[in-house]
């Protein structure tokens, strides 16, 4: 479902490459260790000292990189689509190797990582079925992939990802809503199975971190999702 279904603040929209590009400069400041890193902390299927290769799809600023590379001594290779965000990852000194690409056409050889990892992007996607076709290809027999994502409850209750440009206005960058369901589906479709799943609240934490925010106390932001080849 395209964000003008549901979208009730009606900013300008802009694609992934503009919109993050414009966003760079002050993502961190803004995107919450509760939206993503949280859930990525109660992953327990996963013994990250043991793996050897890791691909961070979606990269950004490389904020998940830097979680990875404190918890294992894997190889970390990094793929975005924004040469903006990739500078900032690039400057962090935990990647392998950086590669400009869109995540499901990232033109690395096949079942090359132990585990693929992607965080608060699916949204921008139109379709999910390529993204898990993709990391299909690109992940080890048994080997697992962990996504991250804004959730599309959330996304229903007219919320799109956004952010404020350099003059200050609110722009809304491209998304899309997936159920959970397409997940499933479109994981299926490539040959996953779902081994854990878990959810974001806006708690406590979250409103101390964004008290304006109160006002969606206990609804679902994001999800995560562990699948296994």
């Amino acid at each position: 479902m395209n964000h003008d279904k549901y979208d009730k603040r009606n900013y300008p929209v802009v694609d992934v490459q503009q919109g993050y590009g414009e966003w760079s400069q002050t993502y961190e400041n803004v995107v919450q260790d509760e939206m993503d890193l949280r859930l990525f902390n109660k992953v327990e299927q996963i013994d990250w000292q043991s793996q050897q290769t890791i691909l961070d799809l979606a990269c950004g600023t490389g904020r998940i990189g830097v979680w990875l590379h404190d918890q294992t001594q894997a190889a970390i290779d990094g793929v975005d689509i924004t040469p903006e965000m990739m500078a900032q990852a690039q400057a962090k000194g935990v990647y392998r190797g950086l590669h400009q690409a869109s995540v499901t056409d990232t033109g690395l050889p096949d079942m090359m990582y132990d585990v693929c990892v992607q965080s608060l992007a699916d949204e921008h996607l139109p379709d999910l079925n390529p993204l898990y076709q993709e990391v299909a290809r690109l992940t080890k027999p048994d080997g697992y992939f962990v996504i991250v994502g804004f959730h599309p409850y959330f996304l229903l209750m007219g919320i799109p990802t956004h952010y404020d440009n350099q003059s200050g206005d609110p722009i809304t960058i491209q998304s899309y809503v997936h159920l959970l369901s397409d997940h499933v589906k479109a994981a299926y479709a490539s040959g996953w199975t779902l081994i854990s799943m878990d959810e974001g609240l806006i708690d406590e934490d979250w409103i101390q971190a964004k008290p304006k925010w109160e006002k969606y106390a206990g609804l679902p932001i994001s999800f995560s999702m562990v699948w296994q080849r």
